[in-house]
């Protein structure tokens, strides 16, 4: 996606923060995502510190770290395997893990929460972390499809609260959607894309919108390739045969759905049907809903609209 750039107002703090060059990273949570977040930014030199509830959970993102490190090594380091090592062990020196979120954002110019897509328990985590931090430190969400702002509201730093919408696999994907609220300052918003950019990341501005640009855009295709099905327009091999080698998509609206994961593209919907419950492309559907109740979540649970071994 062609990268640009989008000004929009925004409502700059009273109180003077200093411009800090962001080098000390936290990122809350150790899932996939939280996991390949810390992995880019910390193969850009930056000091990672991994923050989630236990140490099972730490454990297991560091390993999987590790292991994706191996497989980008294969290709980069081709034919030189102590280079290969010399990296990894390069880029695993600069991330850490805590189970203690207040102590470590005590240290840290940007805190990038990646959890459960539940506003209520991110408000909790972002309200605590709010009291502990330095006033320069900048907060930011991955979340796909809650307000940055509903966010935000549970801080005093409106100023410097973001988003950065990072895709899975992080590690792969280029592209980083960049939010800023109507309260982000410009500051802050140009530190964020900044920031992308030092990832080797190619950012787009967003307003905070739902879904932003890329869900925005990409949720209502597949739920209308589902409302298709539905309606006995086409079968779901077809029509992803269709998008694929018709628009040459890399996946079809069902096989994507089924790699997205049907119950957080379920979530989604019900989020945006209860914001705008009048907006047709937030119809709820019948198939997705009965699927999701059945535990068909695609490729994680080994069932989706597809079966998997």
């Amino acid at each position: 996606m062609a990268f640009f750039v989008h000004h929009f107002c925004r409502r700059f703090s009273t109180s003077a923060v200093r411009n800090v060059a962001i080098k000390h990273v936290t990122v809350i949570g150790g899932g996939q995502m939280g996991a390949g977040i810390a992995q880019v930014a910390a193969s850009t030199g930056h000091s990672v510190t991994v923050v989630d509830t236990n140490d099972d959970i730490l454990q297991k993102a560091v390993k999987g770290i590790e292991g994706s490190l191996k497989r980008v090594v294969k290709k980069k380091f081709a034919d030189k395997p102590e280079a290969a090592d010399a990296f990894i062990q390069s880029v695993l020196q600069n991330v850490s893990t805590s189970t203690d979120a207040e102590s470590v954002v005590q240290h840290s110019d940007l805190v990038v929460e990646a959890i459960v897509e539940n506003l209520k328990i991110k408000q909790d985590v972002f309200g605590r972390l709010d009291k502990a931090a330095p006033a320069h430190t900048i907060f930011t969400s991955n979340t796909s499809s809650l307000p940055i702002s509903d966010i935000a509201s549970a801080t005093n730093r409106l100023d410097r609260f973001g988003g950065l919408h990072f895709f899975n696999p992080v590690p792969m994907m280029k592209l980083v959607e960049v939010i800023g609220t109507s309260a982000t300052s410009q500051e802050t918003f140009d530190s964020l894309l900044n920031f992308s950019k030092a990832l080797g990341k190619t950012p787009v501005s967003c307003k905070d919108t739902p879904g932003f640009i890329v869900n925005r855009l990409l949720v209502p295709y597949m739920m209308e390739a589902i409302r298709l099905h539905e309606r006995g327009h086409g079968s779901k091999e077809d029509i992803d045969i269709a998008m694929k080698l018709g628009a040459g998509y890399p996946m079809g609206p069902f096989e994507l759905g089924d790699y997205v994961g049907l119950d957080t593209l379920k979530f989604i919907m019900d989020g945006w049907n209860a914001m705008d419950s009048e907006n047709q492309l937030f119809v709820p559907s019948e198939l997705l809903n009965k699927l999701v109740a059945e535990g068909k979540f695609g490729r994680k649970s080994g069932e989706g609209f597809y079966k998997y071994k």
